[in-house]
């Protein structure tokens, strides 16, 4: 199922939320500047430990390609703190608590998995650019060369 809530050309939603980085992260400060926001599930997993360190590994390129890149997930600032700094993270995890910015890009919506249907987060990024609008959505991701892809498109969206 494609991401119900967002769509590329559109306006990314506007959202402040607390970082492990310099307190709090505003969208709207960013302008100027592409944007990578990839939602994760949960700190520690084998899964989003896998996404962080994959985006961490790549930090240097995105930054040379002008991206800022954020990782937003559930839980609170003292255990998006610790699992940054357990994974050695060089860019800043925020803190979507209540999913409210989730469900807002539509990464927060119900899930199917083996029959069962329930609400929760489905692994997603967003590409965002340096006006504010969202250019490429990825939703459903799989971990595997999923930065790379996000990288491509940025490169691509750059040369546009």
């Amino acid at each position: 199922m494609a991401n119900p809530a967002i769509q590329a050309g559109k306006r990314a939603p506007a959202f402040t939320l607390p970082s492990t980085e310099d307190n709090r992260f505003r969208l709207t400060e960013q302008r100027g500047r592409w944007v990578v926001a990839f939602f994760y599930r949960k700190n520690s997993t084998n899964g989003c430990l896998k996404q962080v360190e994959r985006f961490r590994d790549a930090k240097q390129v995105f930054q040379k390609e002008g991206a800022v890149v954020v990782g937003i997930g559930p839980g609170d600032l003292e255990a998006h703190s610790a699992f940054s700094k357990a994974s050695r993270l060089n860019f800043p995890l925020l803190v979507d608590r209540d999913s409210k910015v989730a469900a807002k890009y539509g990464a927060w919506r119900e899930k199917n998995v083996n029959g069962q249907s329930y609400i929760g987060l489905v692994r997603s990024t967003v590409l965002i650019d340096p006006s504010g609008k969202i250019v490429r959505v990825w939703d459903n991701v799989r971990v595997n060369h999923h930065v790379e892809k996000v990288l491509l498109a940025l490169r691509e969206e750059r040369a546009k």
